[in-house]
């Protein structure tokens, strides 16, 4: 640990070897390295908290190393460029609340001894969700600015619990049962994040409801009675696909914005065929079906035509593979797998069918993608009750999302706009 004064206040970093040159993004640093970040204390209304929030962002981001302080003083004056880089800091993110209501955001690239960007976010109402959520997309423009990838901390995370519908901000803070919906399960979000789709649980069975979250308005978009379930949307938003039926299930696709009814997608003859996730392109639609007797994943076009079998049995001890997600790069399929009796996500290749395994502590389910293609929201019982655990596919790190009474079947957002809600 490294202890130094910066700006006259005391500080404790992380000791990191300067940032050798390499690649060059929105700073220099080496390949494969995860650069310094420093956020110094912000100045102005709540700002330890506007300092707490962007530090656990980029740490959450998984593509930077925080360099953690222990005091959180602003700084003043020029910047001491030199004592930053010997903390083994490659930028420096100096913000502050103006007057009038506005995070002001400085990056400073350490190395050049400059500012890289500057940017101005108006703030809504201090600590509301809105406010939290405002904060969270400045932090994905300064990882961006940094790395050249934008993060997805300006997110939600639709949830289950109790048979009612929760959402959580993606650090795990605010986490809150949406208002006006009943027992419900399997949220989907619509591409534009105002909308959502979920299954409502009612006396006469399963319903497909589709929700306009900024007007409170709902509808119900299956027709059958009996068995509705797992909505998903397409990428464009346009068509919104679901399970129904009784004797065994098929993929039906409605479009939600034109009022036109269900139009039959597969034809399972009898056999269950649920739990479709469209393909980035919005071309082809991975799904779950029971047609070899058993579930496995399977791809067809989207008007339900070449329908194949994407999982083998090549893995695995029980042949039970489900829940597919499709990747936002569209090169994986997210799922999970019976492996020793527990499931397990899995990830299988589109390109040579390869399978990785990305869970083994307890059992783990219903994986569900960020919009960054990297990150994996999961329901895991690691720590005894059913909770959502978030899992960094390329280095393995995963932290608890969510706390209290048991949740599962997580749904993450796309990027959120907190003007637009």
């Amino acid at each position: 640990m490294v202890l130094a004064l910066l700006g006259g206040v005391p500080m404790v970093a992380q000791a990191q070897d300067t940032i050798p040159t390499g690649v060059r993004i929105g700073l220099t640093y080496a390949a494969g390295t995860r650069p310094g970040v420093f956020v110094a204390g912000v100045a102005g209304a709540n700002g330890d908290s506007v300092r707490a929030i962007l530090q656990r962002d980029l740490d959450f981001g998984d593509r930077l190393t925080v360099i953690a302080a222990a005091t959180g003083e602003a700084p003043t004056g020029a910047l001491n460029y030199p004592l930053y880089a010997r903390l083994g800091a490659a930028a420096v993110v100096q913000a502050s609340v103006t007057p009038a209501g506005a995070l002001h955001v400085v990056l400073h690239d350490v190395a050049a001894q400059r500012v890289l960007n500057v940017a101005d976010y108006p703030l809504p109402a201090a600590l509301s969700p809105e406010w939290r959520l405002t904060l969270h997309g400045a932090s994905d423009e300064i990882e961006r600015w940094i790395t050249g990838q934008r993060g997805t901390a300006q997110t939600r995370i639709l949830f289950v619990r109790e048979q009612r519908l929760w959402s959580v901000d993606s650090d795990g803070a605010n986490a809150q049962p949406l208002a006006g919906v009943g027992s419900a399960l399997s949220p989907a979000w619509h591409p534009s994040g105002r909308y959502i789709a979920y299954v409502a649980l009612a006396d006469d069975g399963t319903h497909v409801v589709f929700r306009d979250l900024r007007a409170g308005s709902a509808k119900r978009v299956s027709t059958r009675l009996g068995s509705n379930s797992s909505p998903a949307f397409s990428p464009d938003g346009a068509t919104l696909v679901f399970a129904s039926g009784d004797d065994g299930t098929d993929l039906f696709a409605s479009q939600p914005f034109e009022g036109e009814g269900p139009r039959r997608v597969t034809v399972g003859r009898g056999t269950t065929n649920t739990q479709p996730s469209f393909s980035p392109d919005g071309r082809r639609i991975a799904f779950t079906s029971g047609r070899l007797g058993h579930p496995e994943l399977y791809i067809t076009d989207a008007d339900g035509t070449n329908a194949d079998l994407l999982t083998t049995t090549g893995f695995g001890d029980q042949l039970y593979r489900s829940n597919p997600d499709w990747s936002p790069d569209g090169r994986v399929v997210a799922f999970q797998s019976q492996i020793d009796g527990v499931f397990q996500v899995m990830t299988i290749s589109l390109r040579d069918r390869s399978v990785r395994q990305l869970t083994s502590d307890g059992r783990n389910e219903d994986p569900s993608w960020a919009p960054d293609g990297r990150h994996l929201v999961f329901t895991s019982q690691r720590s005894g009750a059913k909770q959502l655990w978030v899992l960094d596919v390329e280095s393995g790190r995963t932290r608890q999302l969510t706390r209290g009474a048991a949740a599962r079947m997580g749904a993450w957002s796309p990027r959120l706009d907190p003007s637009a809600r």
